[in-house]
């Protein structure tokens, strides 16, 4: 069997192996491809049995060039770069990596909010710039210390991340309200339940741990956030699309968000132009919530799973069938 990794690179920059899919057939591993639509991607798949990507798309067009695609792994839990709903009248599994990051991406959200309150990497450069050593106090600070225990936090969609990072903050002593159109009595023993004008009325932090709907994307609008309080903080590290990323900087730089954190932007990499760049107190990293050491090996150990499974012809983790 012939697979062919389009984009490995971001999953596997050389510290850990290609050896499980190795152990399945014959292994072609492109660093990158190009994202944009091209006879490359087909002309690279070939007749390739099994197509794994991460963010390269995968199109009608390139499938009806590649005839022999069996199935298409996606290197992630998102599977939007593949045209799905295609694949499935040729008869093409597509298949995710479901669970791989809920502790490291929940980690990652907390992290994100802490840096927000605290500065801490701001106040460090400062101290091995020399300014400690040459301050008249014993101590000094550049921003507002935030303390969060007692505050209310609301999370916009408690699934497995949400819930994960919902048990984080009630560590901290937050309380915490959340919004989601499928309630378990899991979410109900550590969140509240409420509706979204709710949630954004009361929250003093709003965390995006949603997946990216017809529903969910551009959640975070002008009017929406409109009804949030006044200095709320927002942290985004699930989906750039969920925010209307203009309006966000308009409400940081006019002072109605005190801060955002984001790991996410709605085109990534990111563009010089996107208006977060010039917008007030505001944190963006480049997409890296997932990309622990441990999480991706558990990625590669399930796409090695999910191949396997479609040798063995009994698919798992399907998301088109």
């Amino acid at each position: 069997m012939k697979i062919v990794v389009l984009d490995g690179y971001t999953e596997n920059p050389g510290d850990i192996s290609w050896a499980v899919l190795e152990a399945l057939g014959e292994l072609t591993v492109y660093d990158r491809t190009a994202y944009e639509e091209s006879d490359l991607i087909a002309e690279r798949i070939g007749d390739a049995e099994v197509v794994v990507t991460n963010k390269t798309p995968v199109s009608r067009a390139t499938m009806d060039k590649c005839p022999k695609i069996r199935t298409i792994a996606v290197l992630a839990t998102g599977y939007n770069v593949v045209d799905y709903e295609y694949a499935k009248t040729k008869g093409i599994s597509v298949q995710n990596v479901p669970v791989y990051g809920t502790d490291n991406v929940s980690q990652y959200a907390v992290s994100l909010l802490l840096e927000v309150c605290s500065h801490i990497g701001h106040h460090s450069d400062t101290v091995f710039a020399g300014r400690w050593a040459e301050n008249q106090d014993w101590c000094y600070w550049d921003y507002p210390m935030i303390e969060l225990s007692g505050k209310t936090a609301g999370i916009i969609g408690l699934g497995r991340i949400g819930k994960n990072t919902a048990k984080i903050l009630k560590a901290m002593n937050m309380q915490v309200l959340a919004f989601d159109s499928f309630q378990s009595e899991e979410g109900k023993n550590i969140a509240e339940y409420v509706e979204l004008d709710e949630l954004l009325a009361k929250s003093d932090v709003i965390f995006l741990h949603c997946p990216l709907f017809p529903s969910t994307a551009n959640i975070i609008n002008k009017d929406n956030i409109a009804k949030m309080k006044d200095g709320v903080i927002l942290i985004n590290n699930s989906r750039g699309q969920l925010v209307v990323e203009q309006d966000l900087a308009d409400a940081l730089n006019c002072g109605k968000i005190a801060a955002a954190a984001l790991d996410v932007v709605s085109t990534e990499p990111i563009k010089k132009e996107n208006p977060l760049l010039g917008a007030k107190n505001c944190i963006i990293t480049p997409h890296i919530s997932w990309a622990t050491k441990d999480a991706r090996i558990r990625i590669m150990n399930t796409t090695a799973e999910n191949i396997k499974s479609v040798i063995d012809g009994a698919p798992i983790n399907v998301v088109n069938m």
